[in-house]
């Protein structure tokens, strides 16, 4: 039985978000393309890779505030901001999947510039035969965070999390994993409250009532973004997982459907 896998590593795993130079964290890279090489290659699971866009994404976007209503006579300056972000993202991609091919992973990469468009910044058309094609010859595709030309609003940010639940709708994954920086979904940042709370499973959207103003939230929705994603395809049966990527082996083990510690959002504990 072949397995199909939409693994998301975001953005604060694979940059220095804080950093404004834009560098890639060469360590937790390498050591995932090896985890997920150690469980994919040889195996009969299929993998899209969705990343996100972390420190070299987000700063062009917030600085030209892309996304946001603006006249038309902004649209000059709105387009160099666009150029900016997506060279920005695709220079990371680039280096990414230089690290993956250097690991021996087939990656292929697939801009969502290049193959989707939106509407009220919400992915209307996207073209997935190519997902689909690259899969069947063993490829791997890796797709991340993007702006894309937008019906209404002319142009927007598209998350890799929107991405992920676009994928997964339709391309029908057995599982959807998430890495992120913590251990899962906890009510406050658990990085500056001692007191956050952890939750081990999400079932709908009354439980983000718990959330407290500080979680994490960026240009592209945060955790609470995610949260929301994922539970659109929990409706739908599809369970997803939010893990910790910075915890060695942790990628590997999840791959593998080994327990490991994080949120499970699903319409399974109801």
């Amino acid at each position: 039985m072949i397995l199909l896998i939409i693994l998301k590593i975001g953005g604060s795993i694979l940059t220095n978000k804080d950093d404004f130079e834009c560098s890639i964290n060469s360590d937790n890279l390498k050591r995932i393309a090896s985890e997920i090489k150690s469980s994919i290659v040889n195996s009969n699971k299929k993998l899209i890779i969705v990343h996100g866009a972390g420190s070299f994404g987000h700063p062009p976007a917030m600085k030209y505030k892309i996304g946001e209503a603006f006249d038309e006579s902004e649209f000059p300056v709105k387009r160099i901001g666009f150029c900016k972000t997506q060279n920005a993202v695709k220079k990371l991609n680039m280096l990414i999947c230089e690290t993956f091919i250097s690991e021996g992973l087939p990656v292929v990469a697939q801009p969502a510039s290049a193959i989707m468009t939106a509407d009220s910044k919400r992915i209307n058309h996207a073209n997935l035969e190519i997902f689909r094609k690259y899969l069947s010859k063993g490829f791997i595709p890796v797709i991340y965070g993007d702006v894309v030309l937008d019906d209404e609003n002319e142009i927007c940010v598209i998350s890799g999390d929107q991405i992920i639940q676009y994928l997964a709708v339709n391309l029908n994954p057995s599982r959807v994993i998430l890495g992120t920086d913590v251990d899962g979904v906890y009510n406050k940042n658990p990085k500056i409250h001692d007191d956050a709370i952890f939750y081990d499973k999400f079932t709908s959207i009354e439980d983000l009532d718990a959330f407290d103003g500080t979680t994490n939230v960026d240009v592209t929705g945060g955790m609470i973004g995610k949260i929301k994603e994922l539970l659109y395809l929990a409706d739908l049966g599809i369970e997803s997982k939010i893990v910790n990527a910075e915890v060695e082996d942790n990628i590997y083990k999840v791959l593998e459907d080994d327990d490991v510690k994080g949120t499970v959002i699903s319409k399974e504990f109801e």
